[in-house]
């Protein structure tokens, strides 16, 4: 059960529609946020998913290359695999992931507040003022 980095065009039709179904239960569903979810962004993005032995999306991230920097976005632990500490494994595959694809580059990313010492326990520091994205308080954070 390991990491896997994909182009959108790599993924099959059903591991992309579990994806998308996964992000729309995390981010609209469950954090009751009404947004388009799915976006242009997700053409170019890589998409760094852990799937379990049956195939089942376990944890999934977005990796952007923004030109001079690089970001990640759209976290996530599906609900049934959140108590196996997945987030903090995934998050350590997301940095190695865009410091080998895309050496030099800072990694910028817009993080719920929440999540604010989770990030910085990986080197991130803050570089904003706390701000809301879809009524969500975030903040903007950078790894060097």
């Amino acid at each position: 059960m390991s990491f896997t980095c994909y182009q959108i065009n790599d993924l099959t039709q059903r591991q992309l529609l579990e994806i998308m179904a996964q992000r729309v239960a995390v981010f609209v569903v469950e954090q009751n946020c009404p947004y388009q979810e799915i976006d242009q962004a997700d053409k170019g993005a890589l998409h760094l998913c852990q799937w379990s032995e049956s195939g089942e999306l376990m944890a999934y991230a977005r990796l952007l290359d923004k030109g001079e920097t690089v970001s990640f976005g759209r976290v996530l632990v599906t609900e049934n695999y959140r108590s196996q500490k997945l987030g903090r494994k995934l998050i350590e595959k997301t940095i190695a992931e865009l410091h080998e694809r895309f050496p030099n580059k800072d990694i910028i990313i817009s993080g719920q507040t929440y999540l604010l010492d989770f990030y910085k326990s990986f080197g991130f520091v803050e570089i904003s003022e706390e701000y809301l994205e879809d009524d969500i308080p975030h903040i903007d954070l950078k790894l060097s």
